[in-house]
């Protein structure tokens, strides 16, 4: 499958490309994370096409370990809340964020506002539905008052910075290198090591699928420039793997395989190993290069690169979140039925944090290209090279 460059697609659609598409893919993983490619076709008698029921059945409420959270029929998780969340933060501040502004916004954001969680089909607040990793935020930053810069230290590595960077990338779009270094400064309040290395990653890579004529080759290389230690082999062998797959059936245990020997967790996902999710500049998180190989694989199309991601099982979701932000930004349409689903079992507008964030992503530009003629107005005033323009 050749990949085809969206010459054409502009901002706004790029924008709720992305972050529709990301709900979604978290959407179609949910009911199947933490699970085998193996165990899925079992399950479900064969592949996963679309969206599905809780893997327990109507059994949900009860059955562990995933009681009491209602996943599956549509139902977004906290990627989706996440992301949504760093959306709002970016509304607030109507400017580039650093470290401060999520200890300043996001933080009070998940711990004082209600808000509807879909898989509690209640109104709670996001604290409350939120993985221990993330919990961590509020831990650190609001009771521990540590500096926001260094909170993440200690915390578990993981993909929980990185799951919700796509706004960051978006409001970089087409400046890979300006939305690693943005996400890496946001990151260091959750995540530590390869975590943080991850967010910084997926943020460039969201950016680059926003320039024109992006294709997945040349976001992986975009990613392949900036991406450091592990977490840049792992990105480099994975794809290498997924050159060679047109289809994600075929592509789905070598890409485990290539991402195995940076992988902390270990083969049972459910049981990790001693070693998982510590500090090391030799590992990476599987989600990140495995989301980036699916994206290769599926030549940017949306539908086969999620669904290649959700089939894949493990730590679905957020994979599934993360090749759906990416093919989105690269101009694949989202499914209409399957968005439309999404927002109606998850009682949530997909589309307004789009808007809100593409009318911030503008007002950031202007801001960016101010700042960047005084800048040159007064280098030009101290002798430095005259402006070309």
């Amino acid at each position: 499958m050749q990949p085809k460059p969206h010459q054409n697609i502009l901002l706004d659609e790029r924008i709720s490309g992305a972050l529709v598409g990301a709900a979604v893919g978290d959407a179609l993983g949910g009911p199947v994370e933490g699970y085998s490619p193996e165990q899925i076709l079992q399950r479900h008698g064969g592949r996963v096409h679309g969206i599905v029921g809780p893997w327990h059945g109507d059994d949900w409420r009860t059955a562990r370990p995933l009681a009491p959270y209602h996943k599956g029929d549509g139902h977004v998780t906290d990627d989706t809340l996440m992301t949504h969340a760093l959306v709002r933060v970016y509304t607030r501040v109507r400017d580039h964020l650093d470290a401060y502004a999520i200890a300043d916004h996001l933080v009070p954001d998940l711990m004082t506002e209600p808000r509807w969680i879909p898989e509690l089909e209640t109104e709670a607040l996001p604290l409350q539905r939120v993985f221990l990793a993330e919990k961590w935020l509020v831990t650190r930053v609001h009771y521990g008052h540590a500096d926001p810069r260094e909170a993440g230290t200690g915390n578990i590595v993981n993909c929980g910075a990185a799951m919700y960077m796509a706004p960051v990338g978006l409001v970089n779009a087409a400046d890979p290198r300006a939305a690693y270094a943005e996400a890496l400064d946001i990151a260091g309040a959750h995540q530590s090591s390869y975590g943080r290395e991850a967010a910084g990653v997926l943020a460039a890579a969201v950016a680059a699928a926003c320039t024109p004529g992006a294709t997945p080759d040349s976001v992986v290389s975009a990613c392949l420039s900036l991406a450091k230690d592990g977490t840049r082999a792992a990105i480099e062998r994975v794809c290498e793997e997924a050159s060679r797959h047109t289809d994600f059936e075929s592509a789905l245990r070598p890409l485990r395989e290539a991402v195995a020997p940076y992988d902390t967790v270990g083969p049972d996902y459910r049981a990790p190993s001693l070693g998982a999710r510590r500090p090391s500049r030799l590992h990476a998180i599987e989600e990140l290069p495995v989301a980036l190989g699916m994206v290769l694989v599926a030549g940017g199309d949306y539908r086969h690169a999620v669904l290649g991601a959700v089939n894949y099982g493990r730590d679905c979701d957020s994979i599934a979140t993360m090749a759906g932000a990416l093919a989105g930004a690269l101009g694949s349409p989202v499914p209409e039925d399957w968005a439309k689903t999404v927002a109606e079992a998850s009682r949530l507008d997909l589309w307004e944090p789009a808007t809100a964030l593409t009318a911030v992503a503008r007002e950031i530009f202007a801001r960016d290209v101010a700042r960047r003629r005084a800048r040159e107005q007064a280098f030009v005033s101290l002798g430095g090279l005259e402006c070309s323009d």
